[in-house]
């Protein structure tokens, strides 16, 4: 299972929200970057970095903090946020994102994130943001009309390198990941599946490591990696202790 530390921008800073509340913002480091060099001391693989304000307004806001992360670290990173046309994701791509996240226009726009997929095959994701049991949009601030099941198997045959399943209602909350809701996402498609949204512990990861049906692929680490609930050496290790 691959882990992902989150790193997300609200005003150039690296904040956690609270179910997704813009309102709620602890800021935990003032420079993104330096969050993103320690994320790789601590020896993660990747990096989860998403524009707050960008997923709200529908363009980059961050640009800048996310460039100064690309420039400090040499480990691949996803970004999401704000990032809804072809343009746009060619435009991350060639500044050295590995992977972009689509998640509004998985639903408004199905056919942009299968051109994406076909143009840049394995660095495009889709984001299953879910709420009260329906797709939400816009930064988590509009609701669908979609199940995550039917927003998935959209894209089954397109070629995406993941989807990042989030429950809403535990993001930032430390309640435990979703088991359930992740892993029903991953048995319905062959995309692999990443688990966001309420990690609080070591027990978190090997819960979604040890359920039945379909691996889940990674999961995001945010709120309880920054305060500590989680130490990295120890999830990292539990992380490829149940890999091996």
């Amino acid at each position: 299972m691959i882990l992902y530390p989150a790193i997300d921008l609200k005003d150039g800073q690296c904040v956690r929200l609270l179910h997704g509340d813009m309102a709620k913002a602890t800021v935990f480091n003032d420079s993104p970057a330096r969050q993103a060099e320690q994320f790789v001391k601590d020896g993660f693989d990747w990096l989860h970095v998403v524009d707050l304000n960008g997923a709200i307004e529908g363009q980059s806001r961050n640009a800048e903090a996310v460039a100064a992360i690309l420039r400090t670290v040499s480990i691949p990173v996803q970004l999401g946020g704000g990032i809804r046309t072809l343009e746009a994701v060619r435009g991350w791509i060639d500044a050295g994102v590995s992977r972009v996240i689509l998640g509004t226009v998985a639903v408004t726009n199905p056919e942009l994130v299968k051109t994406a997929a076909r143009e840049w095959p394995e660095q495009i994701a889709v984001a299953v943001d879910v709420r009260d049991g329906k797709v939400a949009v816009d930064g988590w601030t509009g609701a669908s009309n979609l199940d995550p099941i039917t927003l998935a198997r959209r894209f089954q045959d397109a070629g995406v390198a993941a989807l990042i399943v989030t429950d809403i209602s535990r993001d930032g909350a430390m309640t435990g990941v979703n088991v359930e809701a992740v892993g029903a996402v991953a048995d319905a498609v062959d995309i692999p599946v990443i688990a966001s949204g309420g990690v609080a512990s070591v027990a978190d990861i090997l819960a979604l490591q040890a359920r039945k049906g379909a691996p889940i692929a990674g999961a995001v680490l945010g709120r309880a990696l920054y305060n500590g609930a989680i130490r990295p050496a120890e999830v990292i290790a539990a992380a490829n202790r149940r890999a091996a």
